[in-house]
């Protein structure tokens, strides 16, 4: 045998046990589960025309995310070529760092119930900020059901107006 194949050999011995060294501690390695890389929360799509169908809207979206025990929150709103509107509400879990707080309106002391609450805004998120502030300030006074009613100002500024009923 010549030094050229004795060379060749232990080279390749070397690599056979370098090789078989790694296969066996890939086999005698623990088990590792399979682990989560992403994940998402439910979401759910809606077409609406006016802001009175953009209330409702979030209402069925508030039916929809119950059931995972979380509360909706609008992802993204665009405009549709028909002149239509579409939001899209991600569910999120009551606590933690995802849910958007309230914007803080001042509030007068009005009477327990068939109170009216009214707020002027201007894009379609504002409206929903001011329907979840009144529904939170209708039910912190036993009144669960909140009625809507929005309207275009004269001057082209919008008001909605909330009223808390017993069910």
């Amino acid at each position: 045998m010549t030094n050229n194949s004795r060379l060749f050999l232990k080279t390749n011995l070397g690599a056979a046990a370098a090789l078989a060294t790694l296969l066996t501690a890939a086999c005698v390695a623990p088990y590792q589960p399979p682990q989560q890389v992403q994940a998402s929360n439910p979401s759910i799509t809606y077409q609406y025309h006016t802001d009175q169908e953009l209330l409702q809207v979030n209402q069925t979206a508030s039916t929809f995310c119950n059931q995972y025990g979380a509360m909706p929150r609008p992802a993204s709103f665009t405009n549709s070529p028909d002149g239509s509107k579409i939001v899209a509400f991600e569910c999120v879990q009551m606590t933690g760092p995802l849910v958007q707080q309230p914007m803080t309106i001042p509030m007068v002391q009005q009477p327990q119930f068939n109170t009216n609450l009214n707020y002027s805004y201007r894009t379609d998120q504002e409206l929903l900020d001011a329907s979840r502030n009144a529904q939170a300030y209708c039910t912190n006074r036993g009144s669960p059901q909140v009625i809507s009613n929005t309207a275009i100002n004269l001057d082209g500024t919008r008001t909605v107006a909330f009223q808390c009923t017993r069910a």
